[in-house]
């Protein structure tokens, strides 16, 4: 997949957003040297310059993920993430389904690393402040929930996820890793201009995902 212009959601004279598919990694590793790194050439889109990322979805997550046009429009876009004006959505199908319809999580969330396992996030006082919204879509053995980070921790929605005691359908670290993991970036709105209406931009899921009960 070397021209990804097809994945393109939106696209004006500062950003771009698109719905980047799960198993492509946003950036190169020791894991992952194929990236999506090695196709922003074809988003130029008339610009000299390839788009750069402004924040990363998880390898495994699907959907909305912004790339600036230019370096002003990256460092406006970086503020907007660290300030937490962007609204992020996510939809996941988790196994099992929470008892009431809609809530918050409020734990914090601190990186731990073994010889054995590798790094995970975990739940623990000595980390930084995380808290998600959330709200139930749909239910059944499979339930599909609605998670409205209003931090960025790494692995956020992935581990309230697990704290509800309904972990990602697939997530292969804080689930049962059965099958891909079912976690997708669903909406972004971005108050790029100020003064005038946030952007608003929305990514279909996936065909694999099953339908909502």
């Amino acid at each position: 997949m070397d021209d990804i212009s097809p994945l393109i959601l939106h696209i004006d004279a500062h950003l771009i957003v698109i719905d980047k598919p799960a198993g492509l990694a946003v950036h190169p590793g020791p894991r992952t040297p194929d990236s999506l790194e090695d196709h922003l050439w074809s988003l130029r889109q008339g610009f000299v310059r390839k788009p750069a990322p402004v924040h990363r979805l998880d390898r495994d997550t699907s959907g909305c993920l912004i790339l600036a046009r230019h370096r002003r429009a990256h460092k406006r876009l970086t503020q907007l993430f660290e300030a937490g004006r962007i609204a992020k959505t996510y939809w996941a199908m988790v196994d099992g389904c929470p008892a009431q319809d809609s809530g918050v999580v409020d734990a914090p969330l601190f990186k731990v690393s073994t010889a054995e396992d590798g790094w995970r996030m975990v739940v623990d006082d000595r980390g930084k402040r995380a808290v998600t919204r959330w709200e139930v879509l749909s239910r059944g053995p499979q339930s599909r929930i609605a998670f409205s980070p209003e931090t960025g921790r790494t692995h956020q929605v992935r581990v309230h996820a697990a704290v509800l005691g309904c972990p990602i359908a697939g997530d292969p670290v804080y689930g049962s890793g059965q099958g891909p993991m079912l976690l997708h970036a669903r909406a972004l709105v971005i108050p790029y201009r100020e003064g005038a209406e946030p952007l608003r931009v929305e990514a279909p899921l996936p065909p694999h995902w099953p339908a909502a009960g």
